[in-house]
């Protein structure tokens, strides 16, 4: 029997005690109730295990790492083992719901936000900020001489200002 959306999201409940994960908060890309059916869309069959994890990763404003990811799911989703966390991420990747970025060295972090922007991290912190498209200007990346440029995005470091 398959499970319908409705019986997946109930489940997922269940288990799910984090604020982080409920899906009746708006969310981007339509994350809540119908984010089995987001996954479905993707070519990705809904488990409790991926639902749980979509629900946090695609809504978060963070760049986490997929110990990040496993750390807040499991709080709510106890029976979560990491290699699950790590398989879903990759998979996720794979069909074009999140995108990964070593962003420091050593660091892979997952970004939810998916179309193109770049990123600031703030070396006070760690925190990572999108920086929109249009902000960064950088110009005749197609002709650079001996490369074939199939994508950018710039990534600046230094330290947040405080605001005015």
């Amino acid at each position: 029997m398959r499970a319908t959306s409705a019986h997946l999201i109930d489940y997922v409940e269940f288990w799910t005690q984090s604020k982080v994960v409920k899906p009746e908060e708006p969310v981007e890309k339509g994350v809540g109730a119908d984010v089995v059916d987001l996954l479905r869309d993707h070519g990705i069959q809904p488990s409790a295990q991926r639902v749980a994890v979509a629900k946090y990763v695609l809504r978060t404003d963070e760049h986490p790492s997929a110990d990040q990811v496993w750390h807040n799911v499991r709080s709510g989703f106890p029976m979560l083992s990491r290699a699950t966390v790590y398989n879903t991420l990759n998979l996720f990747v794979e069909k074009g719901l999140l995108r990964e970025f070593i962003l420091a060295e050593g660091r892979l972090v997952y970004d939810p936000k998916t179309d193109p922007h770049h990123h600031f991290i703030d070396e006070g912190t760690g925190k990572i900020h999108d920086v929109p498209w249009e902000a960064v200007q950088v110009s005749d990346v197609a002709k650079l001489p001996g490369f074939a440029v199939r994508d950018y995005q710039v990534v600046m470091r230094g330290q947040k200002l405080p605001s005015s």
